[in-house]
């Protein structure tokens, strides 16, 4: 293990196998996970003072969809440095541009990358980021 500070990571989807593989992932690199089975879970996590770095999210949900979920923390001021992830299954421009315009920093389609790829794009952009 590095003497890099650690990084937290929140990842919310309702998928629970996928849920726990991600956080298995990223625990295997050395990220500190929360993991949240709803939009409404996650919020309620950073209200509570989880100081996420980095929020992956799914966009398709039942009761709060990602978009909802972009919505809800920046209207609570919640996660504001994070870097926000969307990973979903979506898929087009209208559905990324949305993302975007919420705050999403990137979107990842599920079905094109494996997870270690997830976690390794992730890390590459947490280390461009603390370059620039």
């Amino acid at each position: 293990m590095n003497d890099a500070p650690t990084v937290n990571i929140l990842i919310v989807d309702d998928d629970k196998f996928l849920l726990d593989m991600y956080v298995m992932k990223f625990t295997q690199q050395g990220y500190n996970v929360h993991a949240a089975l709803s939009a409404n879970d996650a919020v309620e996590v950073l209200k509570q003072g989880f100081p996420a770095d980095v929020i992956v999210f799914d966009l398709i949900m039942p009761d709060c969809d990602g978009f909802q979920f972009l919505e809800k923390i920046r209207d609570g001021k919640l996660g504001e440095k994070a870097l926000k992830v969307a990973l979903t299954n979506q898929s087009t421009d209208a559905e990324k541009e949305k993302a975007h315009q919420l705050g999403a920093d990137h979107f990842i389609v599920k079905a094109t990358m494996i997870p270690s790829e997830v976690v390794n794009m992730i890390d590459t952009v947490l280390k461009a980021g603390k370059a620039s």
